[in-house]
């Protein structure tokens, strides 16, 4: 059982140091080549961690924990580094799909609400733009706050008014990256039951990926940007990536 221990606990491969630097779908799809087995295994880490409901919220951060070290290139240990995840955001990541998803879900009530209307009366119109950009925003602000929590234990006041600020900065990557994430469920609805083994395989670690991989660049801006962590936080966050 060597061989299937080593599997998944030796690191991934890395990036040649004379390699040209990629950009954006380019570098998307190397990293995706580069880590391929690792997601699956980060998938499949997800359902097992997910089964208890109650823990879905801690393994969602713990695969964006994962993820983040990929698209950031460093060295990963899919099961450690997802145990220690799942184990430091459980609390928080509980708390804050509470929150977030419940916006989300009276977001989405409303706009079926003031839609329904919209049929009797255009005057309904607006309030159904206006729910709708809502709730819009509070996912791309959720994808935000779920990587900027896993980037380093900030204070909760200034992981909302960093995630704020990222999501009215960059929001268009986040919605593409939702964007791609619907793409991927539309596949497995459409091609059903042949795509029957895409949620087992990659499908929940790939739309994680493409989400950190869509916001990474928002949330590093705002950390090192005027609003970010002070000195001894930064130094704090250090000690917790070394220790890591």
């Amino acid at each position: 059982m060597q061989w299937l221990r080593d599997s998944w606990t030796k690191e991934g491969p890395g990036v040649p140091k004379d390699a040209p630097k990629k950009h954006g779908i380019a570098l998307f799809a190397e990293i995706l080549r580069r880590e391929w087995w690792e997601m699956v295994k980060l998938n499949l880490l997800f359902i097992l961690a997910s089964l208890p409901l109650v823990t879905i919220p801690a393994s969602v951060a713990a695969m964006a924990s994962v993820s983040l070290a990929f698209v950031e290139d460093r060295n990963t240990y899919v099961a450690r580094d997802f145990g220690a995840a799942f184990r430091r955001h459980f609390g928080t990541a509980t708390i804050a799909s509470l929150v977030l998803g419940g916006a989300v879900a009276f977001g989405s009530y409303a706009i079926h609400c003031y839609a329904l209307l919209a049929k009797e009366s255009l005057v309904f119109a607006a309030p159904v733009g206006i729910s709708l950009a809502t709730t819009v925003f509070i996912g791309i602000f959720a994808c935000h706050y779920l990587v900027l929590m896993v980037m380093g234990d900030l204070p909760s006041l200034q992981l909302v008014r960093l995630a704020a600020l990222a999501s009215l900065a960059r929001p268009l990557p986040a919605i593409g990256a939702l964007g791609f994430v619907a793409g991927l469920w539309l596949v497995h609805i459409l091609f059903y039951p042949v795509s029957v083994f895409m949620p087992v395989t990659m499908l929940f670690s790939l739309g994680m990926f493409a989400i950190v991989f869509g916001v990474h660049r928002a949330a590093k801006h705002v950390m090192s940007g005027p609003a970010a962590p002070t000195v001894g936080h930064e130094a704090h966050l250090a000690g917790i990536r070394n220790d890591r």
